[in-house]
């Protein structure tokens, strides 16, 4: 990532809230030519160029740990003024509005939808666990340079059903077509890690470095 007009390089703050493969999701950034630093300031995320938001672990245990650490509001600032934001894995589950993982709970509702588990059907894994295809359609801006059908690396038993199609930009078959990848305005996620997807991945977080470099650049 090249600097930018004052002479520093634009920074994605990768946010902290006790869960999740945070220096993982920091690193692949940072491989990916991306400047990345991991935090827990509120005032940080606020005063950050663009917001990662990874995620391992029980969704009501990450809400609930965002909003202990006073993170939603300033997540929810950085989206609100345009800033671009990139959600991963859990980081993805937590934009919709619900989740029906143990009990129901309530998500950031940034996108309208809900969260809900696979339904283990004969020679259907529950994780779904390992390498899939990712199926692309509408907005491409994430996936520039990779092509349909491309591989990358999943850990999920649950994943998003989104209210509104046109946010989904990648679909991913697993005993039943589902959500794996989102785009809107500002707000891109992914079911899948880049960070572990090799390649496919490293250059996934590339383009978002360059939506940031876009931002920046007004």
């Amino acid at each position: 990532m090249s600097a930018d007009a004052g002479g520093r390089r634009p920074t994605v703050v990768v946010v902290d809230y006790g869960m999740g493969n945070l220096r993982s999701a920091q690193k692949g950034l940072e491989k990916a030519g991306v400047n990345a630093a991991v935090s827990s300031d509120p005032d940080f995320v606020r005063s950050a160029d663009a917001v990662v938001l990874p995620g391992v672990g029980a969704f009501r245990d990450c809400m609930s740990n965002l909003e202990k650490a006073a993170l939603v509001q300033p997540v929810r600032e950085a989206i609100g003024e345009g800033k671009p934001f990139l959600g991963i894995c859990l980081g993805m589950q937590l934009l919709m509005t619900i989740s029906e993982e143990f009990g129901v709970h309530r998500g950031l509702n940034l996108i309208s939808g809900r969260v809900v588990r696979f339904q283990p059907t004969e020679g259907i894994k529950v994780p779904h666990m390992g390498w899939n295809r990712v199926h692309l359609t509408g907005d491409r801006r994430l996936f520039e340079g990779i092509p349909d059908g491309s591989f990358f690396y999943f850990v999920h038993s649950y994943y998003v059903v989104p209210e509104d199609g046109s946010v989904v930009c990648g679909w991913t078959d697993h005993g039943e077509r589902f959500c794996s990848a989102i785009a809107r305005g500002n707000i891109f996620a992914t079911q899948f890690h880049p960070e572990k997807s090799q390649n496919n991945g490293l250059k996934v977080l590339e383009n978002f470095g360059r939506i940031v470099e876009e931002y920046k650049e007004g």
